[in-house]
């Protein structure tokens, strides 16, 4: 299994990097940005709480009793990537890691979007929770997800008020449609 979660590691790192790199907003394009603290904030806390998750999985009983566990976050694992891209896809040059406006930048309320403000947070969330799962610790799951989930809400919160800045009404109006991660209930 260390191998599995070794190169589920290396995927999304590799993954996570590429958009880093490509998806920035660029200069020319912008009309407004911000967040780049929390975006700084958020990479520093997933950071410390994996490696928090991993010190904890080998300090703790593991649940070696569910090994459908692990099998169980490879899916999850699969199925946030699943959702994170097609958001990120569905927006097209509009998505950018940090928090910015183009000039011609149009909100999206159609595809994923239409039920939920954030799903690439979502996909990212998933991401977390599966690969939190591999590590068959109950403990690291914790340990992994709660300060992860917290910094996203922060990092959410950052966002929409930027968005409500940005678009008034519209997105003021979107936002009572819609819920933030989970369709229907937040």
């Amino acid at each position: 299994m260390n191998a599995l979660i070794n190169a589920i590691s290396l995927l999304f790192f590799l993954s996570e990097f590429t958009l880093f790199l490509l998806k920035r907003s660029k200069s020319a394009e912008v009309k407004i940005r911000q967040g780049r603290s929390s975006m700084a904030i958020l990479w520093s806390v997933v950071a410390l709480s994996i490696t928090a998750g991993i010190f904890t999985a080998y300090k703790f009983p593991r649940a070696d009793q569910l090994p459908s566990l692990e099998y169980i976050g490879i899916a999850i694992v699969i199925f946030g990537f699943i959702i994170r891209y097609t958001a990120i896809i569905q927006l097209k040059k509009a998505f950018t890691v940090d928090v910015a406006i183009a000039k011609n930048h149009q909100l999206k309320m159609d595809g994923l979007y239409k039920k939920l403000r954030h799903p690439s947070y979502l996909g990212l969330l998933l991401e977390f929770l599966g690969f939190s799962m591999l590590f068959n610790s109950w403990v690291s799951i914790f340990v992994i997800n709660i300060p992860i989930l917290i910094i996203m809400a922060y990092r959410m919160h950052v966002e929409e008020k930027f968005l409500l800045e940005a678009f008034g009404d519209d997105y003021r109006n979107y936002m009572r449609k819609t819920k933030r991660i989970l369709p229907g209930i937040y």
